[in-house]
């Protein structure tokens, strides 16, 4: 399948950069002289903990709500998220100056729902082992004729996460810099698939690698079924970011064709991570957006010889569990 033949291609992407632009944070890659000399390969950190709401969220979620008309956007708009979409969507509804209600997990980090609530929206709070939260977003919506922001499954979602590959690749040819391997953590797939999606549409060699928390790898079980497959793990993970049972149908129709592998890491993995990262590269990482570092750091990802770009996607973390991590 050609990339034209996709369900978002990179001029969806080049679309939505020109709409966050003048909202969004260009974050930088920043070279990382530790992780050169523990992997012997050539490593660059595109680090998102330092976007607007502490995660890419807001990138997809801003384009997203800008695709609504305007007749359309005084009814507000409603999403489901343990976190960090909830974050992204509450920010840009409050700059959009529309009305936004989270439905989030009675269990979702406090830190996370307090900031939610911080930018203006309403939270629904639900029981995530008993409650189906699509259908609770779907009925406050039927109610109000608000606009369903999904947190993955949507062309304009993916097409504004998508420009965080599109910054990798902008600033890899600037440095004249080929890169070898990409790899980024995934629910959905929203993220890792506009990332592949820009990436290989300017370095079509490159790798693009998605990394999941141990257990929570359905990524890994659908690239190898070719059709979206549940990890049908019901238990739970510190990455509570990345928890999604399944791969989205319209990010797996990218996934599947644009992905070169999958990686995972335990949860002791990540804290790990998570610490390197505190103590290292002086950033402040949450548990899902550390998966693909800790993968690297565990030689999951062969760095050896390698340009290698590691997305950290988000830094929302609570500072009880932050603390026991890094210490």
């Amino acid at each position: 399948m050609t990339n034209s033949a996709l369900p978002i291609t990179a001029a969806d992407i080049d679309a939505a950069a020109r709409v966050i632009a003048p909202y969004a944070v260009r974050t930088p890659l920043l070279p990382s002289p530790a992780l050169d000399a523990l992997t012997g390969g050539r490593i660059f950190i595109k680090p998102e903990v330092l976007q607007r709401t502490g995660s890419f969220k807001f990138r997809g979620a801003f384009n997203k709500l800008s695709s609504i008309p305007q007749a359309d956007r005084s009814k507000g708009v409603v999403a489901f998220s343990s976190g960090n979409h909830a974050q992204g969507v509450a920010a840009a509804a409050r700059i959009l100056g529309m009305k936004a209600t989270i439905v989030m997990p009675a269990d979702a980090p406090a830190s996370k729902v307090a900031r939610t609530r911080g930018y203006g929206a309403e939270v629904v709070l639900y029981d995530r082992d008993k409650e189906d939260r699509e259908a609770i977003a779907k009925k406050i919506a039927g109610d109000s004729g608000a606009t369903v922001v999904p947190p993955y499954d949507d062309v304009f979602v993916m097409a504004g996460q998508g420009t965080v590959g599109r910054e990798i690749a902008e600033d890899m040819a600037a440095l004249a810099v080929v890169p070898d391997i990409v790899s980024a953590q995934a629910s959905g797939g929203g993220l890792i698939g506009g990332i592949a999606t820009a990436v290989k549409a300017r370095f079509s060699d490159a790798q693009i690698i998605v990394a999941e928390p141990a257990g929570f790898h359905d990524h890994e079980l659908s690239l190898k079924a070719g059709k979206p497959v549940a990890h049908g793990n019901s238990g739970r993970t510190i990455c509570d970011a990345l928890m999604a049972q399944q791969p989205g149908d319209i990010t797996f129709a990218v996934n599947r064709h644009l992905l070169a592998g999958a990686v995972s890491a335990t949860d002791q993995e990540v804290m790990e991570a998570m610490a390197f990262a505190f103590r290292d590269l002086k950033l402040i990482v949450e548990p899902g957006g550390a998966v693909a570092l800790a993968a690297l750091l565990k030689g999951k990802i062969d760095a050896r010889g390698k340009t290698v770009v590691i997305v950290l996607s988000g830094g929302n973390v609570d500072a009880e569990l932050y603390a026991k991590v890094i210490s």
